[in-house]
């Protein structure tokens, strides 16, 4: 095993951001990485929002060959503080600006100077996979009790679409609940304390179910007359729009429609009551 080369100096780098300094901690860290002769200490001041407060901690370390500011700053009024302060011997690093210049240069953009733009990102996709999470945990019936936490809540009988429609509204950060319908079975006492404008009833056509089972059964290479029978299927629809019409709640038709048609159907109601949730 080799020995770990003796630390021969130690440097501060001070990570400055206007939101929460992750970009330049993790930059400071691959730094740190690539010299392993060198001793080093990270300190972080995030959440910067005047330039008397950034020059209060700058101007004390200028000039000092130890210590090294390195910022992420989106404003544009922090940005041009710091290009004060190392011209007053400020020995600092702009983590993003080569890069920004770069892209103006090729596109005639300008950076919007938008404070936490990276964690707007961030907070969308973590608003995706809770999404995705919920609606996987409450797919086809399971956990009814979920029911009341969920955003939207497709009702349908069996093979009109409830699951793929489920993943694909998740996937915009909605959390969906589906549960099949049958004339057989009995809807969970939950689904009545739902608010029926979040409920969504999938209603098909006996010819399109029939197909669609039909070609179900021979995958499985089982045959069920109370399942893929035109009978049944009539049964079960007349047993879900009784249903939906108790209810009282929105009815989407998805015979021969793309999910995303459909999901555009739902989400124009769906949007009315949360105007401010989809991605």
């Amino acid at each position: 095993m080799s020995e770990l080369p003796d630390k021969t100096h130690h440097l501060t780098l001070h990570v400055l951001s206007d939101s929460l300094g992750q970009t330049g901690v993790a930059f400071s860290r691959v730094l740190i990485s690539q010299f392993p002769s060198l001793e080093f200490s990270i300190v972080r001041t995030p959440m910067i929002d005047e330039p008397d407060d950034l020059r209060d901690i700058v101007r004390p370390r200028c000039g000092q060959s130890d210590y090294l500011f390195m910022y992420t700053f989106a404003r544009h009024d922090l940005l041009k503080t710091m290009e004060e302060l190392e011209a007053d011997g400020c020995r600092s690093i702009n983590l993003l600006g080569h890069a920004v210049d770069y892209v103006h240069k090729l596109t005639g953009e300008r950076a919007m100077g938008k404070v936490g733009a990276i964690h707007s990102t961030d907070k969308a996709y973590f608003q995706r996979i809770d999404a995705m999470e919920f609606t996987i945990n409450h797919d086809d019936g399971r956990h009814p009790e979920g029911m009341l936490d969920a955003d939207i809540v497709l009702i349908g009988v069996s093979r009109s679409g409830k699951t793929p429609l489920s993943t694909f509204l998740a996937y915009r950060g909605w959390k969906v609940a589906n549960l099949p319908l049958a004339a057989s079975s009995t809807p969970p006492k939950e689904l009545f304390n739902v608010d029926p404008r979040r409920i969504y009833g999938l209603m098909s056509t006996p010819e399109v179910l029939l197909q669609v089972r039909k070609a179900r059964s021979e995958e499985f290479r089982v045959h069920l007359e109370n399942y893929s029978s035109r009978e049944a299927i009539e049964e079960d629809l007349e047993s879900a729009r009784d249903l939906m019409r108790r209810l009282g709640c929105i009815v989407i038709n998805t015979a021969n429609r793309a999910i995303e048609e459909i999901a555009q159907d739902i989400l124009a109601y769906a949007l009315v009551l949360d105007p401010d949730h989809d991605l």
